[in-house]
């Protein structure tokens, strides 16, 4: 699939259009819709529809922070291909140029017979339409010994920004000859190739500062995405380095001891210098507040990411249980666009395009060496459904893989500018 910016921006449109109802905003003026995480859906969704309606509908955005790290390519600042300012994004082009009311809060609650989102400061904000795009939380106890109030001797760095920082900080201070482990995510998780490609980063940074480290990964999968791509790089690239650990020898039976900076891995205990604990995930907290998940990710529809529990409210990226599609930023912002145009839609009686969406996931194994797995999909009565896909294949050129990895950088220029502005 060739990616442009003309094709990735408009990744919406469709040949035809689809007749949406009109809700009239009851009792005050312009219909009002609240987007909660600013993150590829959420700013994406926020930015598409203050843009399109032109003025119709009033948006606000509730994110806490003022400067957005993306988790996508935050890999790259650990094996040091990018800086951390690099990855970083504010907020001010969606207030000044598209009249986005961003207000940085944790929402904390949603009255949805009310139709309010409660605020950590003590305020409300009404809606009409609320999205939801609050990303992952942990599953509490997925991995015994280990708590949020961990994270500091143990990060995850899987919401990006200071744990990243710290992750980083970890592995530069790494003594000679150490080891770094990882302890993988059970499935579902975010980015599915996300893990891999940080041990690619990780190992790449060790090679050139500290080649007689050692990496080790206990995973309770039996396989992961791009599985044989990693394992060729891995070879190639940093031979004896990376050892993974499978459920078949006891992979997915891991404790930790964060104050002894210990890992027991089906009753071999293991020191590490710096241990990496990515848990079992679930949607954002905010989600749950809501009353629209199943315990773990929120159900929706398909063709405009309604919840399951409530048509209008919406949920997208990470948080959503929508089919086939990863838990990535791409599917995040393919989705939100969705979302935006349906929602646009129901509230002004605008023209709704069918839903189409796509993805593509970008790691880099090594300088220039990178790989791709993405699918184009359609919204089905069941699901988001998967229509065909592509995939790397092993041994490929060396030229091939320095354009795979100059294709990531131009979508996360065009991804950052269709999210922010």
């Amino acid at each position: 699939m060739k990616l442009n910016r003309r094709s990735f921006i408009g990744s919406v449109a469709a040949a035809s259009a689809l007749a949406a109802p009109m809700v009239q905003a009851a009792g005050h003026g312009k219909p009002r819709v609240v987007v909660v995480g600013g993150g590829a859906g959420g700013a994406t969704a926020a930015r598409y529809i203050a843009k399109d309606s032109k003025g119709e509908i009033d948006v606000t955005l509730i994110e806490p922070t003022r400067k957005y790290y993306t988790c996508f390519f935050s890999n790259l600042y650990l094996g040091g291909f990018k800086n951390i300012e690099d990855i970083g994004h504010g907020y001010g082009t969606l207030a000044s140029d598209y009249g986005v009311n961003v207000v940085h809060d944790w929402a904390v609650g949603v009255d949805r017979d009310a139709k309010t989102v409660a605020l950590a400061g003590g305020s409300s904000v009404p809606y009409d339409k609320l999205i939801l795009s609050p990303g992952i939380d942990f599953v509490d106890g997925a991995v015994p010994g280990w708590d949020i109030s961990a994270q500091n001797a143990m990060p995850h760095a899987y919401k990006a920004g200071s744990q990243s920082e710290l992750l980083r900080a970890q592995l530069m201070a790494m003594p000679e000859g150490g080891t770094y482990v990882m302890v993988a995510p059970p499935n579902p998780f975010r980015c599915p190739p996300g893990p891999y490609e940080r041990i690619s980063m990780v190992a790449h940074y060790l090679k050139a500062n500290n080649p007689t480290a050692k990496i080790i990964i206990a995973d309770p999968k039996p396989k992961f995405s791009k599985q044989a791509l990693f394992e060729e790089g891995w070879n190639n690239h940093y031979g004896g380095m990376v050892e993974r650990i499978g459920p078949d020898f006891g992979g997915e039976n891991v404790e930790v001891d964060p104050g002894a900076m210990t890992v027991n891995i089906d009753g071999e205990v293991i020191e590490a210098d710096v241990c990496n604990v990515i848990p079992a995930m679930k949607a954002g907290r905010i989600a749950e507040l809501a009353g629209v998940t199943d315990g773990n990710w929120a159900p929706v529809n398909a063709a405009d990411l309604s919840t399951k529990a409530d048509p209008d409210i919406h949920v997208l990226g990470d948080a959503a249980q929508q089919g086939d599609m990863p838990k990535s930023g791409f599917s995040a912002n393919s989705q939100a666009k969705v979302c935006a145009n349906a929602v646009r839609g129901a509230l002004t009686g605008s023209r709704v395009f069918p839903a189409k969406f796509a993805n593509t996931c970008w790691s880099l194994i090594d300088t220039n060496d990178g790989v791709k797995v993405g699918a184009t999909y359609e919204a089905t009565p069941e699901k988001i459904a998967k229509v065909d896909g592509f995939i790397s294949q092993t041994g490929e050129s060396a030229e091939v893989r320095k354009k795979t990895y100059e294709e990531s950088e131009g979508w996360y220029t065009g991804i950052t500018a269709d999210m922010f502005g």
